[in-house]
């Protein structure tokens, strides 16, 4: 179950990925050649669309996942709001095994979808026996808990449904963070209940988390450990594209984090609370759903982890716990005509490419897609020839920008892994994805994106009404 010390060390290469080195491309004659059939195959398994309804403010959202761990520790849930408009969607990214993200993958966004619903209408659904499904309808999630586990589950979301009817209603951004803190505490109420060695597992490993929150033209990002957020905003003067982060990583690279874990414990663990780049020298994201082996107290980790795990479970230097929380931080952003796009994506991504390159990929890739759809006629009656060749011959011209991926999330996997000055390069591609189980971490991690493109129409639209309104 704990594989810290192989995580830790694949993190150290990890960080260097963008150096692809003269002696990686001598092995890649080492490694089998796959065709680009093959590489298409694999990059596109997972890939997911979802269309919107036209009069909504999300037109469509693309969703892709790229396994480096076996069996894959990130998780992705998409689902919309039921009883008002919304969207909600997170990506999981797990560490000591997959169970913390698969389970908080699911669970997260009914504890939202509920915390976010106004009271009176939660208080109606109570009454007539609601489930945790009964707020959220999801567009992409095909498994279920299994059967020994699912009623645990659905009492502490009934315990936490009517505590929410018995409290008054909170800010989105409020509401997010006691949802996040709300389901940590459950995980380790549920593992140290039970002892089962499935809850347990759960609480034992870990997983960092980003999830969006939509309704209306309100967006918020709730973020724990170090998942990234991208806004992508298109300059109608220039035509140029700007990223805006929406969350920042809590990592070592964060000094504000690193100083608020510090001020949290005594002087004389300053040397040890952080190490080498890593709480209590094992754990990079500095805060976590689950890894309760950072959180619990040292009567519950000598009691109740240790008999069943082995001294192994207790990090060193662990005196003063709480070392670690789930409380995310939440960024607010009111969207406009020219926020395009959203990316959301688990650190494997950011690993090879920064919010700036994301973005202008994504740009690139929604002004390449045109190409790929119907022409249209300019509109009027007095239409000419020459408009008319003017515009074939533009897209004659665009068929060289033609994209290999219609999906924008297959499109950033690609180019994470085969970019080089020169263009996309098949071969580095193929290298990445043929490297053996058992060392293919230590090169590349996990990788999960979802692209949400934005209605600017309609949210110019609501602007104008709300402003016609007020």
């Amino acid at each position: 179950m704990f594989r810290f010390a192989i995580n830790d060390a694949a993190s150290c290469v990890r960080s260097n990925v963008k150096d692809f080195s003269l002696n990686a491309l001598r092995f890649l004659s080492q490694l089998p050649q796959l065709s680009p059939y093959d590489v298409n195959l694999v990059l596109r398994e997972n890939e997911f669309v979802f269309n919107f309804p036209v009069d909504g403010i999300i037109r469509s959202y693309e969703t892709n996942q790229l396994g480096s761990n076996s069996p894959c520790e990130d998780s992705r849930t998409e689902a919309s709001l039921l009883h008002r408009n919304g969207f909600i969607c997170g990506i999981f990214d797990g560490h000591g095994g997959a169970a913390c993200g698969q389970v908080v993958s699911k669970r997260l966004l009914r504890y939202v979808s509920a915390a976010t619903l106004p009271r009176q209408v939660l208080r109606d659904q109570v009454k007539k026996g609601c489930s945790s499904q009964s707020f959220l309808k999801c567009h992409n999630d095909n498994v279920d808990f299994v059967s020994e586990i699912k009623p645990i589950y659905e009492a502490s979301f009934q315990k936490y449904i009517k505590q929410l009817c018995e409290t008054p209603q909170r800010d989105v951004a409020s509401e997010l963070v006691h949802a996040f803190l709300e389901l940590d505490d459950g995980l380790s109420e549920e593992a140290l209940a039970v002892s089962d060695l499935r809850t347990m597992g759960v609480a034992l490993s870990g997983a960092v988390a980003c999830l969006v929150h939509l309704e209306g033209l309100q967006l918020h990002v709730a973020s724990t450990g170090d998942c990234g957020a991208v806004l992508g905003i298109l300059d109608p003067q220039t035509q140029q594209w700007t990223p805006k982060k929406l969350n920042i990583e809590h990592n070592t690279e964060n000094i504000g984090e690193v100083r608020r874990i510090l001020a949290e414990h005594p002087r004389q663990e300053q040397e040890t609370v952080i190490r080498n780049g890593r709480l209590l020298s094992q754990l990079a994201p500095l805060r976590a759903f689950g890894d309760f082996r950072y959180k619990w107290s040292l009567d519950v980790m000598q009691n109740k982890v240790v008999p069943m795990f082995g001294e192994h479970a207790m990090a060193p230097n662990y005196y003063t716990p709480p070392y670690l929380t789930a409380r995310p931080d939440v960024q607010q952003h009111q969207l406009g005509p020219n926020d395009k796009f959203l990316v959301i994506a688990s650190d494997g991504l950011w690993d090879f490419l920064s919010p700036s390159e994301v973005v202008s990929l994504v740009g690139e890739h929604i002004d390449s897609k045109k190409i790929l759809e119907p022409m249209r006629l300019p509109e009027g009656d007095n239409v000419t020839l020459k408009q008319i060749s003017a515009q074939l011959a533009e897209r004659k011209a665009g068929l060289t920008r033609k994209p290999i991926d219609s999906n924008a999330a297959t499109h950033l996997i690609r180019n994470a892994l085969g970019a080089t000055d020169y263009g996309i390069e098949h071969s580095k591609i193929s290298y990445y994805l043929t490297l053996p189980k058992d060392v293919v971490r230590l090169y590349r991690d996990d990788i999960t994106i979802t692209v949400i493109y934005f209605n600017s129409e309609q949210i110019a639209k609501q602007q104008s009404d709300k402003a016609l309104g007020a």
